[in-house]
Formats: structure tokens, sequence, C-alpha cells
């Protein structure tokens, strides 16, 4: 069998070792230590914003830690995007909250501005005030952030901003993770880059970062004992896993060019096929553009679908993957309120993401290109 081909594998820099070596000569092995300090210092530098970071043990916990400074509790209502990975609405649900779901735009895919004045004007008329907005930067393609915050701000409700998919792109020069009360990043194996396993949270409040920080270490009170007077979560990053992301830093902007790059590629290749599409950067928009995605349109003559294309490179060992499945559809979310026209539904129905690792070779695109060419003669 030939060798896998991943949807998006871990590509290292190659300084990340020096960091981790120094932690051990130094014996910083624990969750606290030079390397953290200076990866948030790198996240604050590489966002050009004032802003203050805090580096977590994944994006998830960043959002949990975001929504309890935001004073969500059991009982309450956030509004969350319908298209995106279960981890923009777990930590909703860890609160005892309700998610409610917007579905998606067709220009970004991501969080529908219309739908979302929709969905708080029936939530408020309910007497449910939202308490919170999670819009995501889907695929790392920004959603339109300036229509968000019209609304959000319209109707006293905070933005916190999953930016997990979206480290490297912006909106007019303004990074994506500066959006919103706080934000969160994620650095999980599969991300533009990685920490291993590993997170942000990014807040324009120093006090905001550093409750989050507290909070993350257990809530342990300034005490010569173990004293607690709240509830507290194991959710730092290890001072080893900041070692890679001060690694991983160092070649950020070169990964963003290499995924750009990857994308560049497909579109020349696919561009001319009959009912593939992409999705486009709206003017002023940059996208780090993570993973590179497709639609196949059902309906063109050549009966193909995205399930033809995915089991076909699944023959030859190389990893695809369909759009994320909408929250509303999935069975642990299937009493939540959504509101949408089942755009987020077409997506899924028809979407697909291309392998899009930075790492990609030149024997793997020959690979990927056999394998279209062979579904679509």
């Amino acid at each position: 069998m030939n060798p896998k081909i991943w949807l998006s594998s871990p590509h290292m820099g190659g300084t990340e070792l020096n960091y981790i070596h120094e932690a051990f000569d130094t014996n910083w092995v624990a969750p606290l230590g030079p390397n953290v300090d200076n990866f948030e210092k790198s996240i604050v530098s590489f966002l050009q914003a004032d802003v203050h970071a805090a580096a977590l043990s994944s994006g998830t916990a960043a959002l949990h830690l975001a929504l309890i400074l935001a004073g969500v509790e059991a009982g309450d209502e956030v509004i969350c995007q319908s298209m995106t990975f279960s981890a923009s609405a777990n930590p909703i649900a860890y609160l005892g909250a309700t998610p409610v779901f917007v579905d998606s735009e067709a220009d970004t895919w991501n969080m529908s501005p219309q739908w979302l004045e929709q969905a708080i004007q029936d939530r408020i008329a309910k007497g449910k005030k939202p308490k919170a907005i999670i819009p995501v930067h889907l695929y790392g393609m920004p959603a339109k952030m300036d229509e968000i915050e019209a609304i959000a701000n319209k109707y006293g409700i905070i933005i916190i901003e999953d930016a997990a998919e979206a480290l490297g792109s912006h909106i007019n020069g303004r990074m994506c993770g500066t959006y919103g009360m706080m934000s969160a990043l994620s650095f999980n194996g599969n991300k533009i880059i990685t920490t291993s396993g590993g997170g942000a949270l990014v807040a324009h409040s120093k006090e905001l970062a550093q409750k989050a920080t507290f909070l993350a270490t257990q809530a342990r009170d300034a005490a010569p004992h173990y004293e607690h007077s709240h509830i507290g979560y194991n959710y730092r990053m290890s001072n080893i896993c900041a070692g890679i992301g001060c690694g991983q830093m160092e070649v950020l902007a070169k990964r963003i060019e290499q995924r750009r790059a990857v994308y560049t590629r497909y579109y020349n290749k696919l561009k001319n096929i009959a009912g593939i599409s992409f999705v486009d950067e709206p003017a002023g928009c940059f996208s780090n553009r993570w993973l590179t995605t497709i639609l196949i349109d059902t309906e063109k003559p050549n009966s193909i679908t995205r399930e033809t294309l995915r089991l076909a490179f699944n023959e030859d060992n190389i990893e695809s993957r369909p759009l994320w499945k909408p929250m509303h559809m999935q069975p642990v979310f299937a009493s939540a309120p959504f509101y949408g026209d089942g755009t987020a539904e077409r997506l899924f129905r028809d979407g697909l993401c291309l392998p899009s690792g930075s790492n990609l070779t030149d024997t793997d695109f020959d690979r990927i290109f056999a394998v279209i060419d062979k579904v679509f003669k």
C-alpha cells in the first residue's frame, strides 16, 4: 500500500528541540517556565494588537474559560455557529447553558449575520437574551466580523471569537484572534502550527488574561498552603509543549505561505472542472488557508459526489474529510434551537477537505492529482 498522505500533519521547523532541550537542561518540565512566558509573548507580538495571552492545554479550554469569565452560567443561552467542530459548542454544555445554533452564509461559510440577528430577536422575544456569541473562522476563512460586531453591539451581547483555525488570517489587517472580548486559539497537532496539544486564550484586558491563568492552574489562592476560593481547572500549557510552540512561531509566516500555496495548486488544477467550486476571500479578507476545501455540485451531469472523491482518495491511502457536520444535526444537540435556511446542511452534503499539510511533496501531489484525474476523467 502507498504511504499515508494525511489531511494536515504536524510540520516541525527544526528549532523546537532547542527549546525542549533547554527545558530539560534547566529542569523546567512543569506547567510553568520561560518557554510558556516566551510563547505567550510571541503570540501577542504576532497578533499585532494590544492584547494579552494565556497559554493553555487546548483551544477548548480557552473557550471554556472565556465563557466562565464572561459570566455564563447554567440556564443561560449562548449563540454558536452551527457549522464548526464540536469544541466550539461543548464548553457551553459544560456550564449547563444552552447553545443556540445559527446557520452559515454562502460567502465565507461562517455565521450568517442575518440569521444571527433573527436568532437574537427571537430569543429576546422568548425572554432569553443570549449571554454571548461564538463566531468561528471556518478553515481559516474570516467570518463577517464587522457585521457580527455591529449586531452584537446593537443588542449588548459580548463576542467570544473562535479563531482556532485562523491564526494568521486577517480582515483589513486586523488579525483574527483580536476580535470580541476574548478569543480562542488552537495548537492541536493538525493546526497550522502545533504545540503537540495546546491552545491559548487571548483577551484585550490584562485582568481577564490573568484570571484565565489563575483558573487554569487550579485557582490556587495566594497562601503558603493550598487555599481555594474558586473552582479551578488543570488547563495550563506545560513548559515542554510551549517550547515546541516557540520553535513553531519562528516558522508561522512560512507555514501560512505554504498553506496558501497548497490552495493555489489545487485551485489551478480544479478550477476548470465543471461542478467544483472553492470559497473565495471576500474583499479585505486574508485567509491562512489552513485547509483547502471544495464543493462538488451534485446536480452536474457527471454524477460525482463528495463521497465519490473521498472514497477514491481513501482507496489510495489519502486522507480527505467531509466538511464539519453542523452542530444542529448532531445527536447530542438535537434539542438545541437552530436558526437558518439549510446552508450549512448543503455545505456538509457537498463539501470536502483536501489534504492540505504544509509538508506535502510533489510526489504527494502527483498521487492526489492522479486520483482526481481518474475520478473526473
